[in-house]
């Protein structure tokens, strides 16, 4: 049962039921760095039909939340992305069956998302695939509760799908998932509708994370107003953070109502342009997963079937601009980082090839060290455009650095030609600033790609060379 103090209320104008009890944790900003505290959000405009929530169930030694809780109070349309890593982890080849189950069987089943940070469940063999198996049956029994709960029946006979629970696990790889602590706590945990809870399933999220992150937004998709629909994201990850993709959770939930492909070419779009356009140190994770769920309850009149339409290309685009700020959130809690660099490559052939030049860029150590040293080192950057493997014009080729604060920026090569001598206290104003946008013209085509990545710094060493202890 869920827990006995918890209400229901029936929202005035709402086919949501929201169940709200005693705070599980503190979500004020405060207890978070200052200098972090401008990206936390103090309230939200939440999806229709989703539920969240956090709490502390037992995977954590510390005490602090490990375990979150997604909840629609009905089938979605569900698509993700998931880690090109060998090594997967049990929960990505859990998620896998479900979706293509899904797919397959031409149905919507997805209900809800269970999350646990502390322990990745990678490398665990078969035990860790039946770990989470049980993590997503107590999901799935609470989607039960939840239905009987409100009167709510998810199919024709009330019945609960197996397949109606993805499930997420991050954290230390090679351990075993206490599963019989998750599977208590999803049952006690408590869900609303409200900003806090929200916030709470992004806190319980976080492993060497800084700061909770979390978006809201609300969009219209019609070009003649009417069509409003509402998406939040949470996303986790601080190190191991690169494509394909990196040590990184995330569930975008939204209230639009779409087509299974339609869903699934928007997403692969976006996240080609968001999760994998970021990375901090080049190392890719067991355990990444980027999920969007869609439950249509903004509306019962009009569905996103067609990609021609202007609805589809409007969300497709909205959508890879929510995952683009979101993922950026990622780069900004860097492990060690101080700077958030935003590589940007244009006039190329083709976006794979931009992209494959930014790549080359935000993964060069030597250029990453320069930006912590705050030297405009730009030999580093062309010697990294010039390896990236593709053919260039050397001679077309321009360099600029761009200030985070809007003012001008400083051009340091010109048609291939350094612009000499380098104005070195205009530079260093510059790179002294946390945001920095380096330009790259290759003057070959009309494509352009966007990476976002931070600096390299002492204490990236520390916190990775004392992350068990």
């Amino acid at each position: 049962m869920l827990s006995t103090h918890m209400r229901i209320l029936q929202r005035c104008g709402s086919r949501s039921l929201g169940m709200v009890g005693a705070s599980a944790f503190s979500t004020d900003a405060k207890q978070f760095p200052a200098q972090k505290q401008r990206f936390i959000p103090t309230t939200g405009t939440y999806p229709q039909g989703f539920f969240a929530g956090g709490a502390h169930c037992g995977v954590k030694k510390n005490g602090k939340p490990d375990l979150a809780v997604l909840l629609s109070d009905r089938p979605t349309v569900a698509s993700a992305v998931f880690t090109t890593n060998q090594f997967c982890a049990a929960p990505v080849l859990f998620d896998r069956r479900v979706l293509n189950s899904a797919r397959e069987q031409e149905r919507q089943t997805v209900r809800a998302v269970v999350v646990n940070s502390g322990c990745a469940n990678a490398v665990t063999g078969k035990q860790g695939l039946l770990d989470a198996e049980a993590m997503a049956a107590a999901g799935s029994k609470l989607v039960k509760t939840f239905d009987d709960i409100s009167n709510h029946s998810i199919g024709d006979d009330g019945s609960v799908s197996t397949g109606d629970t993805l499930v997420m696990s991050t954290g230390v790889i090679g351990q075993s998932l206490p599963v019989d602590k998750i599977a208590k706590g999803v049952q006690d945990i408590e869900l609303d509708i409200a900003h806090e809870s929200w916030m709470r399933a992004a806190i319980a999220h976080m492993t060497t994370d800084t700061f909770p992150k979390l978006l809201s937004r609300t969009v219209n998709l019609a070009a003649d107003g009417g069509k409003v629909v509402r998406m939040a994201g949470i996303t986790k990850g601080a190190g191991m953070i690169h494509p394909n993709m990196a040590t990184l959770l995330g569930t975008i939930c939204t209230d639009a109502a779409i087509t299974q492909s339609l869903l699934d070419k928007a997403l692969a779009h976006a996240v080609a342009r968001s999760f994998n356009a970021i990375s901090i140190d080049g190392d890719m994770s067991t355990n990444d997963t980027i999920a969007v769920i869609a439950n249509g309850a903004a509306t019962d009149e009009w569905l996103i079937d067609s990609e021609l339409s202007h609805e589809y290309v409007s969300f497709r685009d909205e959508l890879t601009r929510f995952m683009a700020e979101l993922a950026s959130l990622v780069v900004r809690d860097g492990e060690g980082a101080t700077k958030f660099i935003t590589i940007e490559v244009a006039g190329a052939k083709s976006f794979s090839d931009a992209k494959q030049v930014a790549s080359t860029i935000a993964t060069s150590s030597l250029v990453k060290t320069a930006f912590y040293g705050q030297d405009a080192n730009w030999g580093r950057i062309l010697c990294a455009v010039g390896y990236a493997g593709i053919p260039l014009d050397t001679s077309a080729v321009d360099l600029a650095i761009h200030p985070g604060d809007g003012s001008a920026p400083l051009v340091l090569v010109k048609a291939g030609e350094p612009l000499l001598p380098i104005d070195e206290v205009r530079a260093s104003e510059i790179l002294a600033q946390e945001d920095v946008l380096v330009r790259v013209e290759l003057s070959l085509g009309k494509e352009s790609a966007r990476m976002y990545t931070c600096d390299l710094s002492h204490d990236y060493v520390s916190i990775n060379a004392d992350y068990r202890s």
